[in-house]
């Protein structure tokens, strides 16, 4: 298991902005992050002491993040940052993150990509509650769009 000491390592978010604590399990298709960063007033995310559950899509970005790192790490690829450039089919299924009390488990599979562009599917769940699901395309070589 890679801890958030990893985490912080290998993506680009740092500090309170990095909002995984610990890689729970990966593969070549997908990662499974946890965290509770979502009950912390310190998050930069809060706005008027709340977390907006839109926000959790930042917490799977930041799992497809760490998917790219591992999987780079494990071929010796040269690791390349991201771009979040299309979000589809996204499904709240909550109002806010900060009055859920368990841990959250956010999830991303590869669906497909290339060198250029990359398909995950993702979630944010609390236990056996989906709290958002969507699709997201990450862009890792914007000049040779």
């Amino acid at each position: 298991m890679k801890d958030r000491e990893w985490i912080l390592g290998h993506i680009p978010h740092q500090g309170a902005m990095c909002l995984l604590d610990q890689v729970l399990d990966w593969d070549s298709i997908g990662v499974r992050c946890s965290t509770r960063a979502h009950l912390s007033n310190a998050n930069p995310l809060r706005s008027e002491g709340r977390l907006s559950a839109v926000c959790g899509i930042e917490f799977a970005a930041q799992a497809m993040a760490v998917h790219g790192a591992l999987c780079a790490a494990k071929s010796a690829a040269t690791r390349q940052g991201g771009y979040l450039v299309s979000l589809r089919n996204v499904m709240l299924h909550c109002e806010r993150l900060d009055d859920i009390e368990e841990g959250l488990v956010a999830t991303a599979n590869r669906l497909g990509g290339d060198e250029v562009t990359l398909l995950y599917d993702f979630s944010l769940h609390a236990g056996s509650r989906a709290l958002i699901t969507g699709r997201a395309t990450i862009v890792t070589n914007p000049g040779a769009l």
